[in-house]
């Protein structure tokens, strides 16, 4: 059992930073669309071509084959369930995947021009998956609970 929760755990890690590398970029490219479709036109199309296979093809995998990960190492039994920490975490990643689904409601919202929120507001949505990820890795490392 040693092995397989070692490649589980493997997964798991690079499934988790391919995931926070587009959670973290997407916001961005929200803020550029916010902030470029009326000063510069021409780059929104630009711009919804990178949020589309941000999304699509880097985000939503890495996140499912994340959860797979995370979900088959529960499943080997190797959590203990009564301490606080692991439940801390599940709290986090669940937050974390709303704000992903957040990411993609707003970019099929850009896309078709129903969006109204500014760049900065998109700069501020940019700090909670930060805020989460600090939770989650605090939770899992630390352990303080």
């Amino acid at each position: 059992m040693g092995d397989i929760y070692l490649w589980l755990k493997a997964g798991h890690v690079i499934s988790v930073i391919a995931w926070m590398a587009g959670i973290f970029y997407l916001p961005r490219l929200f803020v550029y669309h916010a902030e470029q479709r009326a000063s510069v036109p021409q780059m929104v199309p630009v711009l919804e071509v990178m949020e589309r296979r941000l999304l699509q093809a880097i985000m939503t995998p890495a996140m499912i084959a994340a959860w797979a990960f995370g979900l088959s190492i529960i499943a080997v039994g190797v959590i203990d369930w009564g301490e606080v920490w692991p439940w801390v975490k599940g709290a986090g990643v669940i937050a974390m995947t709303a704000f992903h689904l957040w990411c993609a409601r707003e970019r099929r919202r850009l896309a078709d021009g129903t969006a109204t929120a500014s760049g900065r507001r998109y700069r501020m949505m940019n700090e909670v998956p930060t805020v989460l990820m600090i939770v989650i890795v605090v939770s899992v490392l630390v352990r303080p609970f």
